[in-house]
């Protein structure tokens, strides 16, 4: 398969039917994907993710983080996360990949696998809180990892190697049709970030709109 088989410069819809899913390769120079996984591996504020999965709160090993325009609260697998505000890194990443796609975002979910023992099982990113059929803008850096889809109905499948600094774009209606999952290899020793832009729909509750401003500005 070429990925890079492309009209007028945009890359091709990876998926035969029910979605899309573009993939743009390294949108950001060696160098600089270096000094970005380095700064976002020691600056983003991470903790263990957790799922609630039959009652029972699971404590993963990979851990996440969630920033965005505002306190946007996002919830998947039975748990809710606030926004953290844009760091500058985020920021200029964030303009990076909607000028790539042609999109634009207000939010970002962070994921850090240590090595290739953690992985994503099977899901879709159908949560309530997102816009339906949005664009998903999903950014790697570090370990060069597997990314698979599978067709809800039809179980076709494909997969594809995402390379540090690399950009893909899922959209349309992919969620509703499509599942995604990176994974386990014991081939990858060493850590991959993955930024995945999103966009919330869902209103702000519990927000003191006077301290919006503050909160928007700290950490840049």
């Amino acid at each position: 398969m070429d990925l890079f088989d492309k009209v007028a410069n945009e890359p091709r819809n990876l998926l035969p039917h029910d979605g899309t899913v573009k993939y743009y390769g390294s949108v950001i120079p060696l160098c600089d994907a270096d000094q970005y996984f380095d700064a976002l591996l020691h600056t983003i504020k991470w903790r263990n993710d957790e799922a609630v999965i039959f009652g029972k709160t699971i404590i993963t090993k990979r851990k996440v983080a969630w920033y965005g325009d505002q306190p946007f609260s996002y919830t998947y697998s039975k748990t809710t996360k606030t926004a953290l505000p844009w760091t500058k890194d985020l920021l200029e990443l964030k303009k990076i990949i909607e000028q790539e796609a042609d999109e634009t975002f207000n939010s970002c979910l962070l994921n850090l696998y240590h090595d290739g023992n953690e992985g994503m099982a099977w899901h879709s990113d159908g949560e309530i809180d997102l816009k339906k059929n949005g664009a998903i803008g999903s950014l790697s850096f570090g370990a060069e990892r597997k990314f698979s889809f599978k067709h809800k109905k039809t179980k076709e499948n494909m997969s594809l190697i995402l390379n540090h600094g690399s950009l893909l774009v899922m959209k349309g209606t992919t969620q509703e049709n499509w599942l995604h999952c990176l994974p386990p290899t014991k081939a990858a020793q060493s850590p991959r970030i993955n930024l995945t832009f999103r966009t919330i729909e869902a209103k702000i509750s519990n927000v003191n709109h006077h301290n919006l401003t503050g909160w928007y500005n700290q950490d840049l």
